[in-house]
């Protein structure tokens, strides 16, 4: 058969202009009857033009958009941008633009061009941007909110500093040591700052993982992070000293082991402690103070001062050594530890450098035969203890828990719990963000701004760059600096740090319906916000997994316990896709590997340049774009056009294939396979199975009502050429009015068509038969696929309530039961 090639340039240019003068893809945000919020998340413009990694992951988020609108949903997928904040401000800083001129090209350039050339379903009436003041005037009242509640506080603190960016950053922005932006290493700074009290959501924040429905990667990276670990606290008597030494531990059963103490030089106590060696205490905080946190955590090297003092062992009054070390960190636990060096082996490193005294307390090979012979190496697995008085042959587990009751009783120590998470720091000494809405006033203290007065603005500063003081330029501003205090009217001056960028993507998906409205934030008080909140889904990289995601989480919490929403969960469900490399390597300018979304558009066109990019691997799992891949796709585009065009031509009018038709038979079953793969993410098997048919499609011609089918089970893929071939077939079955595929249904299929790909699994609940899945041949061995579909069968969600199942058994194609 003949190939011909089509102009793809002419038919997406063209479709572009129509699907934006007929308003295609605007939602009516207050009348729609089955509403569909689909989100990614959006890019911050931090160089000239789109990526790979954001045309990635907007394709697959607008496959599932154009899938969903197809199947009869109200379909609300906005867009904006993230275009406040630090990202911004260092590629303006490199260009030598200010950024506010900069950001509004940039953006311009992403939707004008870029976004609008790629094909994407967006609703642009919606477009928020973060620099607008329309916009972050409620970022504002957001901070107000979280201050009036209690959750916003100035504080103290070490704290991570940029000396590249010239800012603070939380500690989820410092990666390996490094700032997660520039990769400078990062040390440690005493500054007041505001932190957001995401701590008392910690438990909140962790028990919630086990019922949403997020990729298992995220839930996981967030539980690590959040760092739940339950114990004890134990208070030690300091020798000769009015002061006590409080201490977390897992292990309280190791108690009558602990020989020395060690704490963060930072440690409030320190210098009251250290009279009798001051100089060398002194010399090792300035030695500690250069490294970060991540630094010392992971730093193999032991090294420490001794103070000069000693605690009190609350059990055995033993009097045993403090120490200082890097390796202690004041931000977690309480920054001291009890060393327990038999049974800890960081404890034993120390222990065996410093020649402080090892006790094993809880039986185990690792002690030696022979008397007076040093361990070699700790036993860290828990046993019988000894060496324990009182509690000598218990095991070790039931013994923590009578020492703890023992330590209570003696009013030293009680059962506690502790987690990793800090508290969120959300002050920076940048220019291009949001300014903090606090006045100080020498007679009222901190006040914050009235709501009526917000937003307060960003000045236009020429000079706006960071002068590495460790102020934000906002502090050379005199004109932004002395105000008036909202309460007494006397003279004040404003906070001078602005807010972290991730403060204001950790709301906004609750603005873009409302994005036009200048009296509300969002709708909560709305019939409207309950038909599109939570939202439905959002799709992101796995790697905002303990930065922006966790603190969208945080921030929905606050407002539900605020009263505000009514709910606790920002999306219902989050899928998190993977990463694109180029040529196996990931993409650097240093290794003249980056793909430029534009020079392929401009090359093969976006419905190919679509297909590429979710036909590399599992979405999910992401892929290695190679260009010796290309041309495949090419072909497959070519051939289905040439198809199409061959049968709805004039000479196969009159052609109406047989419904036992082999081809017939494949497409019904190509369109359970694509519905299928799309339900679940499988772009890539879905295109797959699409480029098979085509193979088949050469053999035999389709009737009309198969071509059609055809058209739109590959349109969420490919949406221009099928809108092209779609108005042709509309045209040869003398049909005027414009009618886009991408509002068309999506086509169904008869189940006796492919019975025999088919596979009916039961579903039991505690042995007893509850319902039935149907799944695709396939599918069957795919465990996480299977069980998916179980849950959601109505009966599963009427007896789980969205909680899953402690025991899930999966018999390949034969059964599903679950039980607690």
């Amino acid at each position: 058969m003949e190939r011909t090639s089509y102009d793809f340039k002419t038919i997406e240019n063209k479709w572009s202009r129509i699907w934006k003068e007929t308003n295609l893809y605007l939602c009516d945000i207050n009348n729609s009857k089955n509403p569909f919020y689909n989100l990614w998340m959006f890019p911050y413009p931090s160089g000239a033009r789109m990526h790979v990694g954001h045309a990635y992951a907007s394709t697959g988020s607008d496959i599932i958009g154009r899938f969903k609108r197809m199947q009869g949903f109200d379909v609300f997928q906005p867009m904006g941008f993230d275009a406040f904040g630090i990202h911004g401000e260092n590629y303006a800083i490199k260009v030598g633009k200010h950024p506010s001129i900069l950001m509004e090209d940039l953006c311009n350039r992403f939707r004008d061009e870029q976004f609008m050339a790629i094909g994407h379903g967006y609703d642009w009436g919606a477009e928020v941007r973060t620099y607008d003041p329309a916009y972050y005037k409620w970022t504002q009242w957001l901070f107000l909110k979280l201050f009036k509640a209690g959750l916003a506080e100035r504080k103290e603190a070490s704290v991570n500093w940029c000396s590249s960016c010239q800012t603070v950053l939380a500690d989820e922005q410092v990666i390996s040591g490094e700032c997660e932006r520039c990769h400078s290493k990062v040390s440690q700074k005493i500054l007041k700052q505001w932190f957001f009290k995401i701590t008392k959501y910690a438990e909140r924040l962790l028990t919630n993982l086990d019922k949403i429905d997020w990729s298992k990667k995220v839930v996981e990276a967030q539980r690590n992070w959040i760092g739940k670990s339950e114990g004890a606290v134990i208070k030690f008597n300091i020798k000769d000293s009015t002061h006590e030494i409080t201490v977390f531990t897992t292990r309280p059963d190791t108690l009558y082991g602990a020989t020395y103490i060690v704490l963060a030089p930072e440690h409030p106590i320190v210098n009251e402690i250290s009279a009798n060696n001051q100089k060398e205490v002194n010399e090792y905080k300035i030695f500690a103070k250069s490294k970060t946190d991540m630094e010392r955590s992971v730093n193999k090297e032991k090294t420490g001062v001794f103070t000069g003092s000693y605690a009190i062992n609350p059990l055995t009054k033993e009097e045993i050594p403090i120490w200082i070390s890097d390796f202690v960190l004041l931000s977690y636990g309480e920054g001291a530890i009890m060393a327990v060096p038999a049974h800890d082996a960081r404890d034993f490193d120390f222990a065996k450098k410093f020649n402080l005294p090892i006790v094993p307390v809880i039986n185990s090979p690792n002690i030696p035969n022979t008397p007076n012979t040093p361990m070699e190496v700790a036993f860290e697995n828990y046993g019988t203890l000894i060496n324990s008085g009182e509690f000598n042959g218990l095991d070790s587990k039931q013994a923590g828990v009578e020492i703890v009751k023992k330590l209570e009783k003696m009013g030293c120590g009680n059962f506690a719990v502790n987690y990793k998470l800090r508290d969120w720091l959300i002050s920076r000494q940048r220019y291009w963000s949001a300014p903090i809405p606090i006045v100080y006033c020498k007679k009222c203290g901190t006040v914050p701004v009235l709501e009526k007065d917000l937003p307060v603005k960003l000045p236009f500063v020429e000079d706006w760059k960071p002068k590495g003081d460790g102020r934000g330029p906002l502090a050379n501003v005199e004109e932004f600096v002395n105000t008036k205090c909202p309460n007494c009217q006397e003279p004040a001056e404003r906070e001078t740090d602005t807010l972290d960028n991730f403060l204001d993507s950790g709301w906004y998906f609750f603005r873009y319906p409302y994005a036009n409205r200048h009296d509300v934030p969002f709708g909560y008080a709305e019939e409207s916000f309950k038909k599109w909140f939570p939202v439905h889904l959002y799709i992101g990289g796995a790697e905002h997994s303990v930065l922006h995601l966790m603190y969208t989480r945080f921030l929905t919490m606050a407002l539900h316990d605020m009263g505000i929403v009514d709910f606790d969960e920002p999306f219902v469900k989050f899928f998190a896709h993977g990463l694109v490399t180029k040529d196996g390597k990931k993409m650097s300018k240093s290794l003249g590997n980056i793909v430029n979304p534009d020079e392929y558009i401009v090359k093969i066109g976006a419905d190919a340049f679509r297909i590429y990019l979710m036909f590399m691997g599992p979405y999910s799992e992401g892929g290695d774009f190679s260009d010796a891949g290309i041309r495949g796709v090419t072909r497959f585009l070519e051939r289905f056009y040439t198809l199409v065009k061959r049968d709805v031509d004039i000479t196969h009018k009159s052609h109406e294939s047989d419904e036992s038709n082999e081809t017939h038979k494949l497409l019904a079953k190509t369109i359970a396979k694509v519905t299928s793969d799309i339900e679940s993410f499988h772009f890539n098997t879905a295109i797959a199975s699409l480029m098979s048919f085509v193979n088949s499609w050469e053999k035999s011609p389709l009737n009309k009502a198969d071509i059609g089918n055809a058209l739109k089970i590959l349109a969420p893929f490919a949406p221009f050429i099928t809108e092209e071939l779609w108005q042709e077939y509309y045209a040869n079955n003398g049909k005027d009015k414009f009618i886009s595929i991408h509002k068309d249904p999506w086509p169904t299929v008869d189940i006796s068509e492919i019975k025999d790909d088919l596979v009916q699994i039961p579903i039991t609940i505690q042995g007893k038969f509850k319902a039935t899945i149907t799944i695709p041949i396939e599918k069957i061995a795919d465990k996480e696929f299977v069980l998916a579909k179980a849950y959601e069968t109505t009966v599963v969600k009427n007896i789980c309530g969205g909680k899953p199942f402690s025991k899930e058994i999966y018999v390949v194609g034969k059964i599903v039961n679950f039980a607690n």
